[in-house]
């Protein structure tokens, strides 16, 4: 049979235990209320960043270029944009120290020719131009694609009868100025300032560096103007020259530089706006500022490390942690925390990256909602993941108003790395308290269980040792002095068994009391019959010698006889009691020693043949042999007496069978019978006293079922064992009787 799975006190106390892991799961979801409210405090601060900077923008139309930044439309290629450069560029006509070129450059094709309209078979050049802004100076850089590259002669005047560059500037005196870039080879570049062509002189423009390299393809030119030419109002074209005759057979440029009117514009970053916005870097923050057409015209900070005002790591740990060496148990704690609890809270916890991808926005034009929103007047703000979704970003837009109208918006923008990285440590710290907290309780709950668990355990002890397994007290349980319920309980077992005990002495006691205060009044009985007796006896002897007609016989009182049968076995019923009575006393007082059990069990197998003649008693002489037990021979002859009238009185036959089985430190006596079966619920009280499972009484034998009591006795006083049990073909009844052997 399975052993059934038992639940304990500790298991219980642990169960109820494991509820304290519902802590962590409600500091989970406090700190991530808290992590709303700091994510809402941020959009906030965000929004009052973005408020703060359109406020001091608000009604200074100073700040932008009124040209470029006003304009009701702006057209991709006419009207440009400078990029900021990180870096000035090297004039040698490569553009690899360009920052992004194939992004940042305009593509210049059949659309943007200036005069006459080739079919796109008869144009056989186009190129590429792309603008930046570093310091003081305008970088401009074309990449010509000419099948046939025509350079100015060497003594020739015109400087227009060859490929050239014009370019075109109003500067901030609103004076137009016209220059040609004509070059007769490859190498640093020649610049011309000129009004008109074809009448005036070209005039050396120093001013205007650059450089002019071939390529397989056509020619590049690399070009650096100062600032001071021009406020935003600029033209470019690339002249082509396919004969030596001079003549220009295409001119593809971004506006017709010819006059100040027709010029386009370019946008150049504010510096105005950029020393503005510079001192708002301090905020943590990613801010741009753009014009009605999405045009940055100042930025700074890095969205890489604009993680807010939470950017710095907050020390949440208590200041005695630093001194936590003078303190065995805070250092141990501090070390397991940092070398066990943080590194696994690293791989549990969502970590803000350290380093992520956005490239949302192009550098010169802005899109978003929240900036639609803002250049239609109404604030707004946005969260929105990274291009690689590795950080959450949190963007607000603000308006810019001149004469009531929006001409810009300041875009702020933040990423919650800060608030994640306040998160985490929140996080870590609430969950070490809590791993503490739950370890020390769980502690507390095992230690308080086991006590628990073993004062009950050691109360069960002391109730099982108190009664034995044929229910006699033979202890006592201790009194506990806990004031507890299980103090009370220990102090009720005590007291029910200390009551139990004398009730129990009462009982093994009342026999020998019976025996010596009934035999009295039994003797009186008797001798009262006997002397009754002998007067019914005179009586009949004295009409016998008076009648001499009455037979000489004395006829006996049938009720006297009765009478007389009746003590006889009450006084038998006293001599069994007191004979249990008497073998307990006596094995309390006989001391052990030495004895051959073969001996003992040969003699008496033998006397049990003559006792009982009608009986065939199976079992061989030498079959036990020589076996040395510590002991009392005559108790042992007297338990085997009680063992087999037992199984003579209850075999339906003839026949016993006695076998021996002898091991290294034990002997085993069985006998069997054939007959009556034990009844499966008397199996165990069966050697109990006063005990019987006769079904036919005897009446002129009294059985007081103290037989196999007696033979109990003297086994365990042998420090063996007795037992009854079916034999295994439910014909009858084994009687095992086991003794341990002395070497």
């Amino acid at each position: 049979m399975a052993m059934k799975w038992r639940f304990g006190l500790r298991s219980k106390l642990l169960l109820l235990s494991s509820f304290l892991f519902t802590i962590p799961w409600f500091g989970y979801q406090y700190v991530w209320e808290m992590e709303k409210y700091l994510r809402y405090g941020q959009e906030q601060t965000i929004i009052g960043t973005a408020r703060a900077l359109a406020t001091a923008m608000h009604e200074r139309a100073n700040l932008f270029n009124n040209q470029a930044s006003f304009l009701p439309s702006v057209e991709k290629g006419k009207d440009l944009y400078s990029y900021g450069l990180s870096a000035p560029i090297q004039l040698d006509g490569l553009n690899q120290d360009w920052p992004d070129f194939a992004n940042k450059a305009h593509f210049y094709q059949q659309n943007n020719q200036l005069y006459s309209q080739l079919t796109p078979e008869q144009l056989s050049i186009n190129f590429t131009a792309a603008v930046g802004t570093y310091g003081k100076y305008l970088y401009l850089y074309f990449a010509v694609i000419d099948d046939n590259v025509i350079y100015r002669d060497t003594n020739a005047r015109s400087i227009t009868n060859n490929d050239h560059l014009e370019l075109a500037f109003i500067n901030p005196q609103v004076v137009f100025s016209r220059f040609i870039i004509s070059n007769k080879t490859t190498g640093w570049i020649d610049a011309y300032r000129i009004t008109d062509i074809k009448d005036d002189i070209p005039v050396p423009a120093r001013q205007i560096q650059g450089h002019w390299r071939d390529t397989p393809q056509g020619y590049n030119v690399e070009v650096r103007v100062p600032l001071t030419e021009f406020n935003d109002n600029i033209a470019f074209a690339v002249h082509d020259v396919d004969s030596p005759l001079g003549v220009i057979e295409a001119s593809l440029g971004s506006a017709d530089p010819s006059s100040g009117a027709t010029l386009g514009t370019i946008l150049v970053p504010s510096p105005e706006i950029e020393r503005i916005v510079k001192g708002m870097s301090y905020t943590n923050s990613s801010i741009w500022v753009v014009d009605q057409h999405h045009r940055v015209l100042a930025t700074t900070g890095n969205i890489k490390k604009a993680s807010g005002v939470w950017n710095k790591r907050v020390n949440l740990n208590n200041e005695h942690i630093d001194n936590a060496d003078d303190n065995f148990i805070l250092a141990t704690w501090h070390t397991v925390e940092n070398n066990i609890l943080k590194p696994l809270y690293e791989k549990i916890l969502t970590q803000p990256p350290s380093n992520f991808i956005d490239q949302l926005y192009d550098s010169e034009n802005l899109t978003g909602k929240h900036i639609e929103s803002a250049l239609a007047g109404e604030p707004m703000s946005q969260w929105r993941l990274s291009t690689d979704q590795q950080a959450v970003v949190l963007s607000a837009a603000y308006p810019i108003f001149i004469d009531e109208q929006v001409k810009g918006a300041v875009i702020v923008e933040e990423t919650t790395n800060g608030i994640r990285t306040l998160r985490n440590q929140a996080l870590e710290k609430l969950f070490s308290s809590i791993l503490a907290i739950m370890l020390l309780g769980a502690l507390a709950f095992f230690l308080f269980a086991s006590r628990i668990s073993n004062r009950i355990r050691t109360l069960s002890n002391q109730a099982e040792m108190a009664i034995d397994e044929h229910g006699r007290i033979n202890g006592n349980v201790d009194t506990s002095t806990t004031n507890d319920e299980i103090g009370d309980l220990s102090r009720s077992f005590s007291t029910a068994v200390n009551r139990l005990g004398q009730y129990n002495h009462y009982l093994e006691n009342m026999s020998s009391r019976l025996s010596h205060e009934l035999r009295t009044p039994i003797a009186v009985v008797r001798t009262s019959l006997e002397t009754l007796a002998m007067q019914q006896q005179s009586t009949n002897t004295t009409q016998q010698e008076n009648d001499d007609n009455v037979p000489n016989s004395s006829v006996e009182n049938p009720y006297l006889v009765r009478a007389q049968h009746g003590i006889e076995r009450l006084s038998l019923i006293l001599t069994n009691m007191n004979e249990a009575t008497r073998i307990e006393q006596m094995l309390e007082n006989t001391e052990k020693a030495l004895f051959d059990l073969g001996q003992v069990f040969n003699g008496c197998m033998q006397g049990y043949r003559l006792i009982y003649p009608k009986i065939n008693f199976s079992f061989s002489e030498l079959a036990i042999g020589k076996v040395q037990v510590l002991g009392s021979p005559e108790h042992i002859a007297q338990l085997l007496d009680k063992v087999i009238a037992n199984a003579v009185e209850f075999s339906d036959d003839e026949n016993i069978v006695v076998s021996v089985e002898k091991s290294n430190h034990l002997v085993t006596l069985v006998i069997s019978n054939n007959g009556e079966l034990l009844p499966k619920e008397m199996s165990e009280q069966l050697f109990d006293s006063m005990v019987s499972i006769r079904k036919k009484h005897n009446n002129e034998q009294p059985h007081l079922g103290l037989g196999l009591y007696i033979a109990r006795l003297i086994c365990q006083f042998h420090s063996g064992t007795i037992k009854a049990v079916n034999k295994k073909n439910q014909q009858g009844v084994e009687v095992i009787i086991s003794l341990p052997i002395t070497k």
